[in-house]
């Protein structure tokens, strides 16, 4: 069973948004929280699979939110050595819903920590089926998302731009090979035969650029690729 915990100031969207999920098979919504504050609450004492953030709710707190809930503080050390933390302990999948227009929510959500990202006009079969697969650690990206991401970075520092473009020069051919793959959406066994290697191989190529590159997800990898012009630069040869 899939737990979700729905994030949105607009009661009548959240209200209507439970009936729809808790009839799918599959999934129950463990809890509706008005605020950011209540949200990473409600996350920590029911420790959802997935927090999915309404397009509503999409100012600093949101954001503070997303970050609070992918991103939890390490736990204490135990008091009595007799007691052991839950090893499968990890924290919920965010999935964000962004507002059409709004690139700057977009882009600060995925940094935020957010697994997925689609837009407020999503169907609700595309909100479900981003559900499961966040529940199930895929990353999901909107069609409509690297658009908006490219327009956003256009508007990056020169300092943030500086960071993004040491992280890329640490990487070899290869993995920037890998990472114009992964952020062009394709999988492992996609550029397993395109690179001619074994999928294995792909694998400790990922790992190592995400390394790398500081992304724990996908659609952070997307996001570097975006940031640093890798993407654009390979698609212009």
């Amino acid at each position: 069973m899939v737990r979700v915990l729905v994030l949105d100031n607009h009661f009548l969207l959240h209200d209507g948004l439970r009936g729809r999920l808790t009839a799918e098979p599959g999934l129950t919504v463990v809890g509706q929280a008005a605020t950011g504050a209540e949200a990473i609450g409600m996350s920590t004492a029911l420790g959802p699979d997935v927090v999915l953030v309404g397009g509503r709710f999409t100012g600093g707190a949101g954001l503070e939110a997303i970050r609070r809930i992918a991103r939890p503080p390490l736990p204490r050390v135990l008091a009595s050595p007799h007691l052991t933390a839950p090893q499968d302990a990890r924290p919920p999948g965010v999935l964000a819903l962004a507002p059409a227009g709004d690139r700057e929510y977009a882009l600060g959500a995925l940094r935020a920590g957010a697994v997925g990202l689609l837009t407020d006009g999503a169907t609700p079969e595309e909100l479900v089926a981003a559900i499961r697969d966040v529940s199930a650690g895929r990353a999901v990206l909107s069609p409509d998302a690297p658009r908006a991401i490219i327009e956003a970075v256009r508007r990056l520092s020169a300092v943030r731009l500086d960071d993004q473009l040491t992280r890329l020069h640490g990487l070899t051919r290869r993995e920037r090979d890998v990472l114009v793959a992964v952020a062009s959406g394709h999988s492992n066994a996609e550029i397993a035969d395109w690179l001619s290697i074994a999928p294995s191989t792909v694998k400790t190529h990922v790992g190592r650029v995400m390394h790398k590159i500081g992304a724990r997800t996908r659609v952070q990898a997307v996001t570097f690729a975006y940031e640093s012009g890798l993407l654009r630069a390979a698609a212009c040869g």
